[in-house]
């Protein structure tokens, strides 16, 4: 069975493809998966926000705004993580979207739940 939307797979079953004109992807557009040294540069990086949140943590100066940093650098690390090792950078909108939009309401929850052990009052 050989038709212009499914290919024979070698196994025997039918590989469905979604043409393009259709939503799916065309052959041509696929992405260059990063190489070994931007992995080891991302690495770096990570190494480097994780080493500016220790000095952060011992400068006494800071102590009022410590919490604020640790979790703008702490974000900083979570987007660079989900966009280089889990490759969002490199799939799909709508992927991006729900990922983005399943955090935003799980901060969501979360800060209701701490507003609900009255923690913006203490």
């Amino acid at each position: 069975m050989s038709t212009d939307s499914a290919l024979e797979d070698p196994a025997g079953g039918p590989v469905v493809e979604t043409p393009p004109e259709q939503g799916g992807a065309e052959h041509g557009s696929k992405h260059e998966h990063p190489s070994d040294l931007q992995y080891v540069y991302v690495a770096l990086f990570l190494a480097a926000v994780t080493a500016a949140e220790v000095a952060v943590y011992y400068v006494p100066a800071l102590e009022g705004l410590l919490v604020p940093i640790l979790v703008v650098m702490a974000l900083v690390k979570f987007c660079v993580v989900v966009l280089w090792f889990m490759h969002l950078r490199f799939d799909s909108r709508l992927f991006r979207r729900l990922f983005v939009a399943g955090f935003v309401l799980a901060a969501f929850c979360y800060l209701i739940v701490l507003s609900t052990f009255h923690v913006w009052t203490r």
